[in-house]
């Protein structure tokens, strides 16, 4: 361990695409996460943390800013963060900080690694160490030129190229175990506070898990075998039977088994090596997954609770261990990390009531989401269905903008060209009833909500799909279609 002081150090961990009641801390039948555990025995346990989008840009965007997406503008139909300074940025006089991931939405493409003193993506062999330092200003300014950004993109393909060489096949292209170590290395160097960020990937599509955990909990299972494309379920070109279904479940639990056996890794190293007792430690998943609810497969086209509702652990030495029922958002982790940090904040101002380090935190009872058109989706779920002979109606939810007011008890969810849609949350946590039509308090209380809220939001219009990833280059690219982002 290093002389510096750690009472303001912050690693915040973003287990991608995890959802909440696939985690044995919080109730999970198979025993998923047995490092969670230990950790939840020392930390705020959430139970009520919205993500303020279903997916990866916004959610990260909205982290790092302090504010929704319909603010930010980090969305599908725009998927850059412009014009916003990130938490990095306001850390950037009191913390040395990095941002390691595997994940294409977190790159100097989309401007969410702004401000962060190291960063590596992971997927590109060469640029994971030349994106860092002062040679980042140099690379952006290289994408930024029309003409000097053929000359980067090139370089990130001979690179990427490289790398889809040496990670082919099954479980062998996880890279977190990558990601934690080069996570210990910069902790282990630095002797500044530090601002440690890291996302983990295996929980995305599609599930391939190392050996070990496979044989765990999908014993038999032959992850080639199964659908590992929610495109082609959605569009009605391919069913997953009952017993597929279990399978993909088996597959997915054993990726997150593997995630949280990198963690208490991670973790252990931390409290062996004195960075533990003081440390701000973040445990949350940006958004979950859906298995086949609502006739739905992966996180696009919906904002229901199995996609949104995500897991939240926060340890800190004024937060009590134990369980929380109050309603937080993923949007207050900026506001607590700039709280321990002891930074007001360069974008938006520390706002004390959305800190989860303060007493009383959350008086507002809302929480709120926001799913753009997903430009990015459609055009793979298109393909599919096309290919399937199958003609997808425009007035329909692959279509459709949703805005969503939530509380413990309800929701009310605003679609653009479907019906609208309400739930009690208490009675009925599947949300199977749409109970838009009864006469319902709670619900009429979020519609109200919601109403305000979207007043002070820009109108639906509509987009261009060919103008979304114009500026992103070859290499991400190549990685958001691994993901099944694209075709």
């Amino acid at each position: 361990m290093s002389d510096r002081a750690s009472n303001r150090n912050v690693l915040f961990v973003v287990m991608d695409t995890v959802r909440k009641d696939h985690l044995s801390c919080y109730g999970y039948d198979r025993e998923t996460t047995p490092g969670l555990e230990r950790f939840a025995e020392e930390a705020a346990v959430f139970e009520q943390a919205v993500a303020p989008a279903p997916w990866t840009l916004p959610v990260h965007a909205s982290m790092f800013t302090g504010l929704y997406p319909g603010d930010h503008g980090a969305t599908q139909e725009n998927p850059y963060l412009e014009d916003a300074t990130t938490l990095a940025e306001s850390l950037s006089a009191t913390h040395t900080s990095a941002c390691y991931s595997s994940n294409a939405w977190i790159t100097p493409y989309t401007h969410l690694t702004d401000g962060f003193d190291s960063q590596d993506n992971f997927f590109e062999v060469m640029p994971g160490e030349f994106l860092s330092g002062p040679l980042a200003r140099a690379w952006k300014t290289m994408n930024d030129s029309e003409r000097l950004r053929q000359v980067a993109d090139w370089l990130v393909g001979v690179g990427n190229a490289i790398h889809e060489h040496l990670a082919s096949g099954g479980g062998a292209d996880s890279k977190t175990p990558a990601v934690i170590d080069r996570t210990i290395e910069f902790i282990d160097g630095t002797d500044e506070p530090y601002f440690s960020f890291i996302n983990l990937m295996d929980a995305h599509l599609p599930y391939h898990p190392p050996d070990e955990h496979r044989e765990q909990f999908a014993p038999g299972v032959d992850s080639t075998a199964v659908c590992q494309n929610s495109k082609e379920y959605n569009a009605g070109a391919r069913d997953i039977g009952d017993d597929e279904w279990e399978a993909i479940r088996r597959l997915y639990d054993a990726e997150i088994h593997h995630v949280d056996d990198q963690l208490d890794r991670l973790f252990s190293w931390m409290r062996a090596n004195g960075e533990w007792e003081d440390t701000l430690v973040v445990v949350c998943a940006d958004h979950g997954e859906l298995h086949g609810e609502h006739d739905l497969y992966g996180h696009e086209f919906g904002v229901y609770d199995p996609i949104v509702n995500v897991p939240l652990m926060v340890k800190h030495p004024d937060i009590d261990a134990g369980r929380y029922d109050e309603q937080v958002e993923l949007i207050d982790l900026y506001h607590t990390v700039l709280d321990h940090a002891g930074v007001e904040g360069e974008g938006v101002s520390l706002d004390p009531q959305r800190s989860l380090l303060g007493e009383g935190f959350r008086d507002e009872p809302n929480a709120f989401v926001e799913y753009y058109q997903p430009v990015v989706e459609l055009n793979q779920l298109e393909g599919k269905a096309s290919d399937a002979g199958i003609d997808l109606p425009k007035n329909s939810r692959f279509y459709s903008r949703m805005r969503a007011a939530r509380r413990p008890a309800g929701k009310y969810i605003h679609n653009e060209r479907i019906a609208d849609e309400a739930y009690r949350l208490d009675e009925d946590p599947g949300e199977t009833e749409n109970v838009r039509e009864t006469d319902d308090p709670v619900i009429a209380a979020l519609e109200n909500s919601l109403g305000e809220f979207e007043a002070d939001r820009e109108a639906w219009t509509d987009v261009e799909d060919d103008a979304v990833l114009s500026g992103m280059g070859d290499d991400a690219k190549q990685r958001l279609e691994d993901l099944g982002y694209i075709e």
